[in-house]
């Protein structure tokens, strides 16, 4: 009975001490998983603000402006220009080439949207007193915009400054005098000179005219021819300036702007700015037409390439 008891008492006392063993092994191991835990937690919180991190540097990335974007300019006002042969009424023509106004002849163009011009003359024969000379040339040049030599209006501001120059710039010219025009689109001015040829003494008028991104170019001329009377440079300049009037508004008519008028409101701020297209023409120099007595008037700016 003794040994029974100390046999159950030594059983009960192992497996009391595996029990306790077995608490140990337990609550040693709870540290170790709370420490795993805690670390995961904490390379999670890292990851997290990581990835916020990341994502806040590439959204403020995304932000900022592409240094590629293409430059662009302003688009060109007009996309046409009128038939150079009919900007002037009949009236008009009758009053500056009484004896030619049904003699108009056209410039030659391989782009009519481009450039266009037309010329009239008129030789009024008085006999033995002499004849009355006049010679009419109406160019109108347009230009396109474009991004690597600007905007329309640039352009056509560019050009009308040259044709100034050269309508200055005429060998035996004398009593030069260049006048600003207003109301006549975005500038506009009439240079006039006079002009001793072996013919006669002839009154030159070139009056030219920016309208946005069209240059408008009125040469006209007139001389008393074997003797008679040499024609007053001031009736001659009021004609001229009128036809240009009726040109400029021409040029708005054709891109269905009624009148024109408003083309001196709308361009009357500096050139610049200036869609895509190349500029429609090259501008260029050509001299007036003589009369048949051979007399040569000054030069003229007829558009040509």
């Amino acid at each position: 009975m003794q040994r029974a008891a100390q046999r159950d008492v030594r059983v009960q006392t192992d497996q009391r001490a595996k029990r306790l063993r077995r608490a140990l092994v337990c609550a040693a191991a709870v540290p170790a998983v709370l420490i795993t835990a805690a670390c995961s937690s904490d390379s999670g919180d890292s990851k997290a603000k990581g990835d916020e991190a990341s994502a806040q540097q590439s959204a403020g990335g995304s932000a900022k402006p592409s240094a590629s974007a293409s430059p662009t300019v302003e688009a060109a006002a007009y996309k046409k220009l009128p038939d150079a042969c009919a900007v002037l009424t009949k009236k008009t023509l009758g009053d500056l080439v009484p004896k030619g106004s049904d003699s108009a002849k056209k410039g030659n163009t391989d782009d009519p949207s481009a450039r266009a011009s037309c010329a009239w003359s008129s030789l009024d024969n008085n006999g033995v007193k002499g004849s009355q000379f006049r010679w009419l040339n109406v160019s109108l040049l347009r230009f396109d915009s474009d991004t690597a030599r600007g905007s329309g209006d640039a352009q056509a501001h560019t050009y009308y400054t040259r044709q100034l120059r050269d309508a200055q710039d005429v060998d035996g010219a004398k009593n030069a005098k260049a006048t600003p025009l207003s109301g006549m689109g975005a500038e506009a001015t009439t240079v006039r000179y006079d002009l001793k040829k072996k013919e006669g003494l002839f009154k030159q008028q070139t009056v030219v005219a920016r309208v946005e991104n069209v240059v408008v170019t009125l040469d006209y001329n007139g001389a008393g021819l074997a003797g008679e009377k040499t024609p007053d440079a001031g009736d001659l300049t009021k004609a001229a300036e009128k036809a240009l009037r009726e040109a400029v508004a021409s040029v708005s008519k054709a891109n269905g702007e009624g009148s024109g008028q408003s083309s001196d409101s709308k361009g009357s701020a500096s050139p610049s700015k200036a869609a895509s297209g190349s500029a429609s023409a090259s501008p260029s120099k050509s001299a007036s037409k003589a009369p048949s007595g051979g007399a040569s008037p000054s030069k003229s700016s007829a558009a040509k390439n």
